[in-house]
């Protein structure tokens, strides 16, 4: 409850978007070679690294896929970004299809409602069906890149500045 809250997709944020699971092997990237799974952890591990208050909350379809096991899926971020993993927007109690039915902004907005950040922010590639009450909360990335797109990570800055209290 309370706090900075990082919300984070993983698919077009860490990495491209193009993961597709396969059956006994898991998450696999396709039609994206150069690229891997989890590349951007260690960009988003730098930016992050001075505001030690903010925590991350799970805000990707593998939570479900997960069967909601957050400390596993956090496993794949590295130790200092899985350290700062304190949920999930979809937790074992919740309704699968519902969850499924609400877009990513809806699954956040619900969120925060019961988590109460004092600030917070989302990364995500997919800003279809975001509240506009929480829209400007939103730093949209570049579905290939992520997080190391010029732009998404310039927006990532000011955002995480502006969430300090420091203006540019």
């Amino acid at each position: 409850m309370g706090g900075k809250v990082l919300f984070l997709d993983f698919d077009g944020v860490l990495q491209p978007s193009e993961v597709y699971w396969f059956r006994g092997i898991g998450p696999r990237l396709m039609n994206c070679p150069g690229h891997e799974l989890f590349e951007n952890c260690d960009l988003l591990e730098r930016e992050l690294s001075p505001y030690a208050d903010v925590r991350i909350v799970l805000s990707t379809s593998w939570v479900v896929r997960y069967r909601g096991s957050v400390r596993r899926l956090a496993s794949n971020l590295g130790p200092s970004l899985a350290k700062r993993v304190v949920g999930a927007t979809f937790h074992s109690r919740m309704d699968t299809v519902e969850f499924r039915e609400a877009s990513r902004g809806q699954q956040i907005w619900a969120d925060v409602v019961r988590r109460k950040p004092s600030s917070w922010l989302a990364l995500d590639d997919d800003d279809h069906g975001w509240p506009s009450w929480c829209r400007s909360q939103l730093v949209l990335t570049d579905p290939l890149l992520g997080i190391a797109s010029p732009t998404a990570l310039a927006e990532l800055r000011l955002r995480l500045q502006e969430m300090h209290g420091h203006s540019t």
